[in-house]
């Protein structure tokens, strides 16, 4: 699944030529670009949709939308690990070990 998530920028910097954001998502925070909203600021809230800061969004909204997505799970099905819930669902039992 790949949702449209709101989050709360909490700083902002200019790389390789592109505004790259660390976005707090209810306690997980990602690095997300700012292509689409070059004028977004720190502390306001975004929409993010595959790594891409999309829309501005009201800090109520944002919450009340974080909140259901807590209570639903879905924020660890969208930003947890891939290959462990993977491994899980198909009752493979994952190594820690490389090599």
């Amino acid at each position: 699944m790949c949702l449209a998530v709101p989050g709360r920028i909490v700083s902002m910097e200019e790389r390789d030529g592109a505004s790259m954001a660390e976005v707090d998502f209810g306690g997980l925070r990602k690095e997300v670009c700012l292509h689409y909203i070059p004028d977004a600021a720190v502390g306001e809230y975004v929409v993010v949709h595959v790594g891409f800061a999309i829309q501005r969004l009201d800090e109520e909204s944002a919450l009340r939308t974080l909140a259901e997505f807590e209570r639903m799970n879905i924020l660890d099905e969208e930003f947890g690990d891939g290959f462990a819930r993977a491994a899980q669902q198909a009752g493979v039992q994952q190594s820690n070990e490389v090599g």
